[in-house]
């Protein structure tokens, strides 16, 4: 049960990643420009990623701390799994999708990540648990 739980969260989260994409090409970089663009996208999604986490908290039954580290380690590799498939998909060379591992021209993609691993463990700080 707890993993279809753990999906669930995630593909919301991806969902807003996704959204999170298409607002960044389409009102952010026009707006503030390539750079600007990408940083405010990466923290964005960072938040966006923090508050799902804090809301979902409770009904994905994660108290205690093994079980969030777990949880963030489950987001990041489906996180992972799925932007190696869709870039590969797109027939992307390898040396194309591993550009977005790197924090060149605004590129916030590694805290993402980061932020992705230990959004269940820092979100439960939050609410005090322990």
């Amino acid at each position: 049960m707890i993993v279809a739980k753990a999906l669930t969260v995630w593909v919301l989260i991806l969902l807003l990643a996704i959204l999170n994409g298409i607002t960044r090409e389409s009102l952010l970089t026009p707006a503030f420009g390539r750079v600007p663009g990408l940083l405010i996208s990466g923290l964005l999604l960072c938040a966006l990623i923090l508050l799902v986490t804090y809301l979902t908290l409770p009904w994905l039954s994660v108290a205690l701390r093994e079980q969030q580290v777990r949880l963030g380690i489950f987001w990041l590799l489906l996180t992972l799994v799925f932007e190696f498939a869709f870039g590969i998909a797109q027939g992307k060379p390898l040396s194309a999708i591993m550009a977005a591992y790197t924090f060149r021209d605004g590129n916030l993609w590694p805290l993402v990540l980061c932020v992705t691993a230990a959004a269940p463990w820092l979100m439960a700080r939050v609410r005090g648990w322990r």
